[in-house]
């Protein structure tokens, strides 16, 4: 790395000088001349500024830290990673990534390591909207929890998550505005937060317009892949007209892929005899289905960005004190494709 005692050696000045140039404090202190020729090779050699011994002068590495689980290798949920990084970037800082596989035994280890590098702040990401435990850091080290939200009422950090409540009641409002009024909905009990929040905005859009549910229409997948939804849209869709349902909510994008295929192995056209919203906006699924599928998106991006940006408001309050914790749900916007249409037979 090029310092500053190069630049000195290579033009014969002071190590002094060249320091006032490059921290532009050389006005009437260092000969213009001199000063252009140190900015010269300075640029010429990429030199940068020594982060660590400004470090551990200002106290702050400009570093922050980010333990995930498996959101690295999960590619719908790498958006967070990207938003993040983006976010810190902008501000001036690095992001440091240590993922954990999954393997819950390495998350400690994974802290330690980034707080021996002194890291300003600390986000833990999840890969689904879960609990998470505040990790073992100094109370003076600010934490955001990303896709996850600590247990109970006991707020120990930020977080955020995605609304899925209301998500889920925008979609099924959505298809109600259709003309739609036999609506099922699948479900995943693998995600259990999730699915009582999205079980939750179904029943309330159905409330809203005076729907009375039905429980026939409800079924549930084991977990959220496209095989686990077979079943439970078999069951829902392998009926008589009657008494199927015109359009379908599902969990998530895989799981209305499965509907797709179902819906197809019975004759049924999409959205013609059956319309469908998912829930995700997996792009290499919910674009790459014929029709296009209408689903929610889930922010992740965003909530990667509003991470980052709730930690540098800790580390630089404005206020001189820290700023009150937060807990935000963020909002999960429609993507509209071709997977709606209203009833062939209308009620």
């Amino acid at each position: 790395m090029l310092t500053m005692k190069d630049i000195a050696a290579q033009l014969g000045v002071s190590v002094s000088s060249v320091s006032l140039v490059l921290n532009d404090r050389d006005a009437g202190r260092v000969n213009r001349d001199t000063a252009g020729r140190i900015r010269e090779l300075a640029s010429t050699f990429g030199y940068v500024p020594n982060q660590l011994a400004r470090s551990l002068k200002s106290q702050q590495t400009r570093t922050i830290g980010l333990v995930s689980d498996r959101v690295a290798t999960v590619p719908f949920s790498s958006a967070m990673l990207a938003g993040a990084q983006e976010a810190a970037w902008r501000h001036g800082y690095v992001l440091m990534l240590v993922d954990t596989g999954g393997n819950d035994d390495l998350q400690t280890p994974a802290v330690q390591t980034l707080l021996q590098r002194n890291v300003d702040g600390l986000i833990v990401a999840t890969t689904y909207h879960r609990t998470v435990e505040r990790p073992q850091v100094p109370m003076t080290t600010p934490v955001v929890l990303l896709d996850g939200r600590p247990d109970g009422d006991d707020q120990s950090a930020d977080f955020v998550v995605p609304d899925e409540e209301r998500g889920a009641f925008d979609a099924v409002t959505h298809l109600i505005e259709a003309g739609h009024r036999r609506i099922g909905f699948c479900t995943v009990s693998a995600y259990p937060i999730a699915d009582a929040l999205r079980t939750k905005g179904y029943l309330r859009a159905l409330e809203a317009a005076r729907i009375t549910p039905d429980p026939d229409l409800l079924v549930t997948a084991t977990d959220a892949a496209t095989a686990d939804g077979v079943a439970p849209a078999r069951a829902l869709l392998d009926r008589p007209m009657g008494s199927r349902p015109t359009a379908v909510f599902c969990f998530g994008d895989q799981i209305a892929m499965g509907f797709y295929q179902v819906a197809r192995s019975l004759g049924l056209a999409i959205p013609a005899d059956l319309s469908i919203v998912g829930f995700d906006n997996q792009e290499f699924v919910a674009e790459a289905l014929h029709p296009g599928l209408t689903t929610m998106q889930l922010p992740h991006r965003a909530m990667g960005e509003w991470a980052v940006e709730r930690i540098l408001a800790q580390i630089a309050p404005s206020a001189g004190s820290r700023p009150d914790l937060v807990g935000f749900r963020m909002h999960c916007p429609i993507v509209i494709r071709s997977s709606v249409a209203p009833p062939r037979d209308p009620p």
